[in-house]
């Protein structure tokens, strides 16, 4: 009985088990981000057309019947595809767009019915087609559109392909979360040149905003630096005054010991002063008693003694005094008039003596300027007669010159001869031939070197009366000719 009761808990766990097992191999349950399509039996789903024969689970679990139904999966997680596409703006400029497309599989049961029938083998390609379908609608899309439209409403263009897509994506079974235009890229350079005048006036409002904010930006700063330098000065003043009233304090602490050493000396010579007052006063009363009262006694005798004395000799010294006094006022007024008479006397002499300066530099003043005016009236009559003689010598030169150099030769032969003699002053031995012939040859000789200074003399008489400027100090004939100073001349013979 016991066995066979084993036998039947044994059958009993493994039937159990075999159902667990059945059950788990026929139990599919659907992720939230995928979606079970099971076939191989005919299947109704709402909003499905008749005749699909496949059913759709998502999000529970579900019986299947292994062998009989076939269960696979499409995900319905997010997918994204790059787009770089060329394309040709309806200005002819070409461009290329650049964006992002995320999509993914519709929730509801058509989109994953049509999805499930396209793309259920291959969802991998998924991306790969709606690049496709994307890229033919943009560039449809871009080439009814201009370069400006574009740039200035991009929302446009996302939003026109959208609506072009919209109906393909559906029937693909997806549904577009974002559609990104990223770039649009230029090759020609169209782009740029349209934002340039834009970006020449930015770049001078900016330029001109950066220069308002350096110049406010300075302002500001020198403002700063005006009130940092009127705190630090406002700082050091304080300081100062908080320096100078700790150094008090200090001096004050530090002259506190020596302060309250002198205030304790102090009391203890007040004590020690006291304590002396007192014992002076002790022997004061001492010496009163002892000392003070007899020699009081005897000095008051000998004081009395004394003024009378006194009295007498102050009488007798006033007596005296007073005769002084009289012999003195007497003395004074003598003196004092002799020294009247003496000042007077003195007062009478200085006024004589000023009196004879005063007239003395008068008479030599006067005296000085009757010799200047002689002098002068003797120059000017020099100069006149000078000129008189000059203006009659060039009045005889200009009438008679043959005459007036005749007689200037003959005033002045002496001089013209020495100085024809003055070219032998250097020599100092001189031979002579011929003798007394020689003699007169070499005389000749002189002598017609002074013929050949006559006749310089007679041609600068005669060029001076041409230019009328004969004058007494160019004219160095009609002076006279000052001979140069000349030597002896020893003289050799050789007679015969």
């Amino acid at each position: 009985m016991p066995m066979v009761v084993g036998v039947v808990a044994g059958v009993a766990v493994l039937a159990v088990l075999v159902l667990i097992g059945v059950f788990k191999m026929m139990w599919r349950v659907a992720e939230p981000n995928e979606a079970l399509i099971i076939s191989g039996s005919n299947h109704r789903t709402e909003g499905l057309e008749a005749g699909m024969g496949f059913r759709i689970v998502t999000g529970r679990g579900t019986l299947v019947l292994p062998g009989v139904q076939a269960v696979r999966k499409l995900s319905l997680d997010l997918n994204e595809t790059e787009l770089s596409v060329d394309c040709v703006t309806q200005q002819g400029i070409p461009l290329k767009v650049r964006g992002v497309v995320i999509f993914k599989v519709g929730d509801d049961f058509v989109s994953i019915a049509n999805a499930g029938r396209r793309f259920l083998d291959q969802q991998k390609l998924m991306s790969e087609r709606v690049h496709n379908v994307f890229a033919g609608h943009l560039r449809s899309i871009v080439g009814g559109l201009t370069v400006e439209d574009m740039i200035r409403d991009r929302e446009k263009l996302t939003g026109q392909t959208r609506a072009a897509c919209g109906t393909e994506m559906e029937k693909l079974g997806l549904i577009v979360d974002s559609l990104q235009i990223h770039e649009i890229e230029d090759p020609t350079g169209y782009i740029k040149n349209l934002a340039m005048p834009h970006a020449a006036a930015v770049q001078r409002d900016a330029r001109i905003a950066q220069a308002e904010a350096n110049r406010l930006a300075t302002e500001a700063e020198q403002a700063s630096f005006a009130r940092m330098a009127e705190a630090t000065r406002d700082s050091e003043i304080l300081q100062a005054g908080y320096q100078a009233e700790r150094d008090k304090a200090a001096a004050q602490s530090r002259q506190a010991g020596p302060l309250a050493d002198a205030a304790a000396r102090q009391e203890v010579v007040v004590q020690e002063t006291r304590v002396a007052e007192l014992e002076a006063h002790r022997r004061e009363q001492q010496l009163q008693a002892d000392v003070r009262k007899p020699a009081d006694a005897k000095a008051y005798e000998k004081r009395t003694l004394a003024e009378a004395e006194r009295d007498a000799r102050i009488s007798a010294a006033q007596a005296k005094a007073k005769e002084t006094e009289l012999a003195a006022a007497a003395e004074a007024t003598r003196v004092k008039a002799a020294a009247g008479a003496e000042a007077e006397a003195t007062k009478a002499r200085g006024t004589a003596s000023a009196a004879a300066t005063r007239a003395t530099g008068e008479a030599e003043a006067a005296a000085a300027q009757a010799r200047g005016l002689a002098e002068a009236e003797a120059a000017k009559a020099k100069g006149l007669a000078e000129a008189e003689a000059i203006k009659a010598r060039a009045a005889a030169l200009a009438e008679n010159q043959e005459a007036v150099v005749a007689q200037q030769l003959a005033e002045n032969w002496p001089e013209i001869v020495k100085a024809g003699a003055s070219a032998f002053g250097n020599v100092d031995n001189m031979v002579l031939l011929n003798g007394a012939d020689g003699m007169g040859e070499m005389f000749a000789k002189a002598l017609t070197m002074g013929g050949t200074g006559l006749g310089l003399a007679r041609q600068l008489l005669a060029s001076m009366n041409q230019n009328g400027q004969a004058s007494n100090e160019t004219s160095p004939i009609l002076n006279g000719v000052t001979a140069p100073k000349t030597q002896k001349v020893p003289v050799e013979q050789d007679g015969e």
